[in-house]
Order: structure tokens, then sequence, then C-alpha cells
């Protein structure tokens, strides 16, 4: 009697539960799965998309979800081979359990600017997208059918004979895909033209090519430092004052501009910078939808439409450029770290001090960012730009971004899964974020003032991105910066000038006041830090120098080598 070659796989201790079934089988099962339960963002736009039911071509509806069954196929396929293909399918089940979660709750889409967003983030901010709600699917989409799939005893056959079944059924599942796409080729073609959010919101594709995406930029050959403001120089106004100059920087987090009373909002939401003599640029727009993109985006010279990822780490940026004139330059972060901003220079994280009253837990509130400044600033002898990282009023947990001092508005959401709270209660949480940010703020100015009689000094604050509050069922930040709505993108802008600084430099407030809606960026803060202290180099562009446009003409001024100059 012939022996039959094939065998099973047995998992130790498996029980009558367990049966019999081949590789191929099962990541089709597995891929069918995925189809149906992981990808309702996928399948809600996509029906919207073809017109639902109205879409008078019957082919068309009917074979949309067979070719994404056969596509899905074909990536498990690609990704899950011989004696770990059970193993990786697990993986795969739980990946994608997490982000359908997300994609879900929050209306977010997958692609590597999200993922290197998640990685470089802090645990704090991580442990705040935890609750019950996303352990409970996680476990219904993707711990339970993992269960199932560990449980499954596979048919071995030699591997000649594996591999070529493997291979004949993607060739076969390659030619149904394609002869589906050609069949009703207008209507895929118009689907995918008009919609390219489709590729971010399918799972786990999307989460494979941001995995992808990812690598390839961390592994990359590194590139030698690229050199910007080689240079730089300071510049003197002749007979100027004595006093050096001190501006401090705060890079705000997950600000919006629309929710700011200082530009309109109707809450008083910024109650104490309402007392200050402030100019709040009401027509700023960021970099990008995240901190990973904006932090280093807005510090370099090369503006939103040329910047790249790469830059962040291999291009030299402002503070490179103040330190070489001879200013001094200080971070101090709160938040995640500076993103490739800060590497080259003086930085101190503040985030873990453990202050009484300013820190609980493994986080602390922005006013830790002052803490111990004073300290530093009585050091110095000569101008300086500090930057301060702040937390903010990054979610979904907003109402632990401030003390309790500052909850105004209630009541206030206090699950970090938004979708399960009123859209009143995510505003109000959110808005005493704000108006605890308004505070920092103001106490950076009189922290200022205070020093009054050692520098000239000035404040400029720019958040790094804005937020989604629920707004067409969207939550948090970072979509593709092409796709997101103007809530994460439109972002404030305030600066403050000291009596001082304003006399030395003629920049007068009001008339910075008057251009108080012209169309600003990121793209404005290299080149205006530069300008405001007083600092040359060819990588300047005096054009997005958003202070010059208010400097006396015909300024005389004396470069370091003593050489006296115009300024017009």
């Amino acid at each position: 009697m012939r022996k039959n070659p094939q065998s099973i796989e047995s998992p130790e201790g498996a029980t009558k539960w367990t049966f019999a079934i081949s590789r191929n089988l099962l990541i089709l099962a597995v891929a069918l799965w995925l189809m149906l339960t992981m990808n309702i963002p996928f399948w809600r736009d996509v029906w919207q998309g073809v017109g639902g039911w109205s879409n008078d071509n019957s082919l068309f509806l009917i074979t949309l979800p067979l070719l994404v069954w056969l596509w899905l196929y074909l990536l498990l396929s690609l990704l899950a081979w011989g004696r770990l293909t059970k193993a990786i399918l697990g993986v795969l089940l739980l990946v994608s359990a997490a982000a359908s979660f997300f994609m879900s709750s929050y209306g977010i889409v997958i692609d590597y600017n999200m993922l290197t967003n998640v990685l470089q983030t802090d645990s704090a901010e991580a442990l705040d997208l935890f609750s019950w709600g996303m352990l409970g699917w996680l476990f219904a989409l993707g711990v339970v059918p993992a269960l199932v799939v560990s449980r499954v005893r596979l048919i071995n056959r030699p591997w000649a004979r594996e591999l070529g079944f493997k291979l004949a059924s993607m060739v076969l599942a390659l030619a149904c895909l394609g002869g589906i796409a050609m069949s009703n080729y207008q209507s895929y073609a118009s689907l995918l033209r008009n919609h390219h959010e489709l590729r971010l919101l399918l799972t786990p594709s999307n989460v494979a090519a941001a995995v992808h995406g990812y690598s390839k930029r961390q592994f990359a050959t590194p590139a030698q430092l690229q050199v910007v403001g080689a240079d730089a120089h300071q510049v003197k106004q002749v007979g100027g004052a004595a006093k050096p100059k001190l501006t401090i920087l705060v890079v705000g987090e997950t600000a919006r501009a629309v929710n700011f009373s200082l530009n309109g909002y109707a809450r008083p939401t910024n109650p104490e910078l309402a007392k200050q003599a402030v100019i709040s640029f009401r027509n700023a727009s960021s970099c990008g939808t995240a901190t990973a993109v904006s932090v280093p985006c807005m510090f370099l010279d090369v503006g939103h439409d040329n910047y790249k990822d790469s830059m962040a780490k291999n291009r030299e940026g402002l503070l490179d450029v103040l330190q070489r004139a001879g200013v001094a330059v200080l971070w101090r972060d709160n938040n995640s770290g500076c993103k490739g901003a800060c590497d080259r220079v003086p930085n101190d994280d503040v985030s873990h001090l453990q202050i009484p009253d300013l820190c609980e837990g493994n986080e602390c509130h922005d006013e830790v960012l002052l803490s111990g400044l004073q300290t530093y600033l009585d050091t110095l002898d000569h101008d300086a730009v500090v930057v301060l990282h702040m937390k903010g009023s990054h979610g979904p947990a907003y109402f632990k971004r401030y003390p309790a001092a500052f909850e105004k508005f209630t009541p206030v959401c206090q699950d970090n899964q938004l979708d399960r709270c009123s859209a009143a209660s995510i505003v109000n949480a959110y808005d005493n974020s704000l108006t605890y940010t308004d505070h920092v703020l103001a106490q950076t100015i009189e922290l200022l003032k205070g020093n009054a009689k050692r520098f000239d000094t000035a404040m400029l604050y720019m958040s790094d991105h804005g937020e989604s509050l629920g707004e067409n069922g969207l939550y948090l930040h970072g979509l593709p910066y092409a796709m997101a709505p103007s809530e994460q993108t439109h972002v404030p802008m305030i600066v403050w000038l000291s009596a001082g600084l304003e006399k030395r430099s003629g920049i007068q407030a009001s008339c910075l006041a008057k251009h108080q809606d012209v169309a600003y960026s990121h793209d404005n803060l290299f080149h205006s830090i530069l300008g405001l202290m007083d600092v040359r180099t060819s990588a300047y562009q005096p054009e997005r120098d958003l202070f010059r446009q208010c400097l006396p003409q015909n300024t005389a001024s004396v470069d370091s080598e003593g050489l006296v100059k115009g300024v017009n």
C-alpha cells in the first residue's frame, strides 16, 4: 500500500476542537475575517464613494467584496510562509484589530507618518489611548480569532509541493483579481482616482505599507549632515542698547486657532493673554498634522513644500544657525522630544522632574517648563533663544493636560475613547487645556518682564498642529496634509515684544497688529527668529521674516567684524 506523503501539524496538547486545514485555506479564511470585521471605515467610504444602492452597476457592487478579499489573500500569502504561517497570521490579526479600533473610533488613517507619530510618542501619551473599549475590541476581533488560528492543525506537504500550491493559488488569485478589475475598469478606476484615502483605510495592507515606509526611512544609509547658514553672524544697530536680546520661543502642542478667544472664539480661552499686549496672527498654518513632521519642519529653512522626512536628522536648522552666530540656545522639553530640531544644541528634558503640584505620575503640567528657568537666565550675559516645547492639549485625555483649578468649562469628557463622550464635553475639556496654555504663556511673559533690566525680550508662540474634536467624525490629528481639515492645520501664532525691544529694534506692535490677518505659516518661523535676533546668513529669506515689514527704513547696523551696513 502506498504511503500518503501528507502529514498534519499537531500542536502539543491539541484538543478535540482542533481541525486540519491547508495553509492556503487558512490564509483565505483569515483574509475573509479581516475583510468582514476589520474594515468598517473602509467599507463606509467605499459605499459613499460608489453612491451606494444608487449605483446602477450591480456587477460592480457584487465584485467589490470579492476583489478586496482576493487582494487581502495575496497580501497575507506574501507575508505568511512555512511553519511561521500561524504565528504571522496571529500577529496580523492583533495588529489589524488595533488599527481598526483607532480608525473606527477616531477617524484616523494609517500611513507611515501616523506610524512615526505613534512610535515617537511618550509613554504617558500612549497610555492615554488605552481604554476598556479598546481592550474589548482587541479581544473580540484579534485575540479570539488568533486563538482559533493557533488551534488549527496544518496539513504538511513536502516543501516543493507546498511552494507549488502556494504560488499556483497566488497566480490564480492575481488572475481573478485582474479579471474583476478589467471587467469593471471604469468603475474601479473612478473609485480609486477620486478617493485616494481608500488605500490608507484598508487593513492590514495600510499597516504593511506604513511599516515598509517607516523601515525604509529608518534603515536608509545615513546622509551626511547638511550644513545650513555656514556664514551666519550677528549684526548690531549702531549706537544700540547694550542689553542682550532674549527671545522665548514656545512650541505649542495640538492647539487649534479657532478655539482661541484672541482669534474671535466666543469662549474666554485667553483671559490672561487678553490683558497682555500680544499680537495674535489669526491666519497661520502648520507644516504638518503631527508632531513628528511639524516640529522638525518648522525649525528648518526649506518650508512645507520642500520638506522631506530625512531632513529632520540630516539637515541643520534654526537652532544650529543661531548657535553658530553666537546666540546662546536652550531647548526645554515637556513633550516627546524635539524630533531632531535640538540634537546639536543644549537641551533639557523637564517632563519627569517630579515637582510637587506640577507633576503627577509620569507626566508634568506645562508650568514645569518655567521651573528653574530663571536660574539659567541668571547665567546669561549675551543674546539667547530659549525654546519651550509644551505638552499643550495633546489628546485624547485633554482633561489631564491642566490642573484642577483650570477646569472652567464643565462637564468634561474623562474617557479617552472620545466617541463615547458628548461633543460638548470633549470641547469643554479641550478648551480647559487651552485656558491653561494661556496661563503658561502669560506667566512666560511675566518672567520676561521681570528680566527687563537685563534683557530686551520677546516671546513667540506657535502650535505644531491643530486637532479635530469630532467634526465630520474625525478626532485627534495626523491625517495626511492633503486630506486634513482646517482644524488640524490652522494653528495659533502669538507674539509679544517688550517695550525695550520695540524701542531698540524699531518694530512696533501696532504695526504688527495691522498684519494680523495675513496668511503666515511655519515657513516664516526660521527667518523671523533670525531677523528678530539680528542674525544674517545666506539662508535667511527676508521676504519670509514677518517682523521685517515693520522695521524702520534704512536702519544702520554693524556686523560682527565692525562693518557698518544699512537695513532696508
